[in-house]
């Protein structure tokens, strides 16, 4: 079992960024034209761009600190191999996120918060191993197939590839998908389904709209309830689990025996 709680381990920080990229559907094909347009712009933005491209590529985390056992978790070892996957993908993400405001990430931050993410993954994976939950292949497949047609795609290859062009290989989005699932049926046996209301939708909806009044025009405009009511279901279900995942953790690392080594 030690096998798949480090692949838990490893994919959990980044499962729903990655997965998100693609949640845009419609919108998310008009921004990936967006991001096409420059070739229409002037050689000097070209030229800016290009050598926006040349920093990116040259961002490079510093990882000569990092020992070889990273942290330990009631006596399971979270390792450098481990950690360095998950941190090299938060740092190009916090490289690109700092470079629009002219600034370095703070790696010292960035790497401590990469390691208290994998404890707590790990113990949340050793948690839903005492209480028996598994997730087959099968259950990965079907995750795989909802998410694609959440995203207005005909199949889990199609959002796999898509996936595939952000940088996450098939192996890690199985693995980030994996990692969810655990997540939920921990949340669900702990606090029961996390299935929301007909209550709880129209709340959120209304508090979309509350938020769209104080935007005042510039506001985009939100459709109507029924045509939304899948987002919301998402949305609502996202934010039970999280809430729940938050107790979870921070309850289990009051009795864990914990080391970080960083």
């Amino acid at each position: 079992m030690k096998r798949n709680r480090t692949v838990l381990g490893l994919s959990l920080a980044a499962a729903t960024i990655a997965l998100g990229a693609c949640g845009g559907g419609d919108d998310g094909a008009d921004n990936a034209g967006a991001a096409k347009e420059p070739t229409s712009q002037s050689s000097e933005s070209d030229a800016a761009g290009d050598e926006t491209d040349e920093t990116d590529q040259a961002a490079e985390p510093d990882l000569s600190d990092i020992p070889d056992v990273v942290a330990e978790v009631n006596g399971e070892e979270v390792t450098k191999d481990e950690f360095v996957v998950v941190y090299e993908a938060q740092f190009q993400q916090a490289a690109m996120q700092a470079q629009m405001g002219g600034e370095q990430p703070d790696e010292e931050t960035l790497k401590k918060q990469t390691a208290d993410n994998l404890v707590n993954t790990e113990l949340m994976a050793q948690e839903a191993e005492a209480r028996g939950i598994e997730i087959t292949d099968t259950d990965v497949d079907d995750e795989l197939t909802s998410l694609a047609k959440q995203n207005q795609m005909k199949s889990s290859d199609e959002i796999l590839a898509a996936l595939e062009q952000q940088g996450t290989s098939e192996d890690e989005a199985r693995q980030q998908v994996e990692s969810q699932l655990m997540i939920e049926q921990l949340v669900d046996d702990e606090a029961g389904s996390t299935e929301p209301s007909e209550k709880d939708l129209r709340t959120l909806y209304a508090q979309a709209k509350q938020q769209q009044a104080q935007q005042g025009e510039q506001a985009q405009k939100i459709p109507p309830f029924a045509k939304v009511r899948s987002q919301l279901e998402e949305q609502a279900k996202s934010d039970k689990v999280n809430e729940v995942a938050q107790g979870m953790v921070e309850d289990l690392r009051k009795d864990a025996d914990i080391t970080i080594n960083l």
